[in-house]
């Protein structure tokens, strides 16, 4: 009787010794979960990540960028954490196949974001009372908002255009605190309140002319232009589960006078699983002729190889398609017919459906212009130069650029010509001709220069800037120096 109550109590002693040991570990579902019993740890944040299996991703990142010395010092620091699926995410979504595919200056500026110089533990009684957000400095010069909700779980810039929930908080390593996240973080200027109706501006829309997709074989000859919805698939770009979409628009049939300030195609949702997938919009030029009763795999036209598109889109369940044009529209001088064919990202295997001109209940494809009457005039009140370290970022404010005429919100500038010598950012996207972004993400330091390191020559950036009452200023240039 002793023996088995021994045998008992070294069970249960063995139990609990599991449990506490796992407690330290981070849990792979998507839910929530405090720390260990305290939080306290007897290593480095550097060390916990090196013992972390749900933290590989982090550790290999670390280890490329050659960033050690941000996670093992002595001076106490925040560190947000992306787990493993954060990383999966991320390497989706940018079009990245493994780490190393990453550049190293945008990798290196992702972890300095994800480092905080402060130390942030909610737990603290006083951050308790206020629960709102509080702008820290991070490494790479930007600002990140920490928080707290009413049960004490930790928010990621709170207020701004994205924010976060953090998974796991309040581990204490011996420099400074952790907080682990699902996701890789970045900063995004705060929404702020919704402009006032601009009385200058006009709405006008246009529908579609023809629409249908095309299927490969063994149905590469059938038509489906009579379709309720227009099927998006792309396997392998040449098998029965491959469809594109085409759609045929006569810019003429725009009818009210002023100068576009925005364009957008917008397509209605019938189905997607909303996987993450992109959907890419091109123009095919000269392709008019084409009619929704005729066309099909066999005979459809594509863009030459190698053409880019003119957006792309992730599918969001419930959500419409939504694909800004406006770049594109403003180089047809002639405006008259277009034809855009939409094509799934290679090798995605994700079946979507959109609400065809035949749709009983969902609105048709349509192209939606923003038109003004051009009567504001844009003042250009700074345009210094960037002076960035190589391999370093420098984050635009507006003494580096900066144009007045209207609400900064309302101020777009688009970029026209891009260095070749780094990357511009916003938010966690890299800008390209064509993408645009606001007076307000400069004036909240959501616009970063990022230096690749190898090529130190100076360089440009070509810009425009446009309110959305028509005024405008072309070719704007901001100089870059590598020092």
């Amino acid at each position: 009787m002793k023996s088995m109550k021994l045998i008992r109590h070294l069970l249960l002693s063995c139990c609990t010794i599991l449990v506490l040991v796992s407690s330290c570990e981070i849990q792979e579902d998507f839910k929530y979960q405090p720390s260990n019993v305290d939080g306290k740890l007897d290593i480095n944040a550097w060390d916990y990540i090196q013992q972390s299996d749900s933290l590989s991703f982090l550790q290999q990142a670390i280890t490329y960028a050659e960033v050690q010395s941000l996670f093992n010092g002595s001076e106490a620091k925040t560190y947000i954490l992306p787990n493993n699926a954060a990383f999966r995410t991320y390497l989706r979504e940018n079009q990245y196949s493994t780490i190393e595919d990453i550049p190293l200056p945008i990798l290196r500026n992702i972890l300095r974001y994800h480092t905080v110089k402060d130390r942030v533990i909610f737990t603290d009684p006083t951050l308790a009372p206020s629960n709102r957000p509080v702008a820290y400095e991070t490494e790479n010069g930007q600002v990140m908002y920490l928080s707290h909700n009413s049960s004490f779980i930790g928010l990621i810039n709170e207020g701004t255009n994205v924010q976060w929930q953090i998974r796991t908080s309040n581990l204490e390593p011996t420099n400074g605190v952790i907080h682990v996240v699902n996701s890789v973080v970045y900063y995004s200027a705060p929404t702020g309140e919704a402009a006032a109706p601009n009385p200058n501006l006009i709405r006008d829309t246009i529908y579609a002319l023809h629409d249908s997709y095309v299927n490969g074989p063994p149905s590469a000859g059938t038509n489906f232009g009579t379709a309720t919805t227009l099927r998006l698939k792309n396997l392998n770009g040449n098998s029965e589960v491959d469809r594109r979409v085409y759609l045929l628009f006569n810019f003429e049939d725009f009818k009210k006078e002023g100068i576009v300030t925005d364009m957008q195609l917008k397509i209605q949702t019938a189905f997607t699983a909303g996987k993450g997938v992109f959907t890419y919009l091109y123009d095919v030029p000269g392709y008019t002729d084409w009619t929704e009763t005729a066309i099909n795999f066999n005979n459809a036209q594509k863009p030459a190889a190698g053409t880019s598109p003119i957006g792309s889109f992730i599918a969001v369940a419930g959500q419409p398609f939504v694909f800004d044009i406006t770049a594109f529209y403003n180089t047809k001088p002639d405006h008259e017919r277009v034809t855009f064919m939409l094509d799934a990202q290679a090798g995605s295997d994700e079946t979507t459906d959109l609400a065809s001109k035949e749709h009983a209940t969902l609105a048709p494809p349509m192209l939606i212009a923003i038109l003004a009457s051009g009567v504001s005039t844009l003042t250009l009140d700074a345009n210094a130069a960037i002076n960035v370290s190589s391999g370093g970022v420098f984050v635009l404010d507006k003494e580096t650029l900066a144009v007045s005429g209207a609400a900064a919100a309302d101020i777009a500038y688009t970029v026209d010509a891009i260095s070749s010598n780094g990357w511009l950012i916003k938010g966690a996207n890299i800008l390209r001709p064509g993408d645009r972004f606001t007076q307000l993400d400069i004036d909240l330091n959501n616009i970063l220069f990022i230096h690749n390191g190898e090529n130190s020559a100076a360089s440009t950036i070509g810009l425009s800037a446009r309110d959305r009452s028509g005024g405008l200023i072309d070719d704007i240039t901001v100089n870059i120096n590598v020092q």
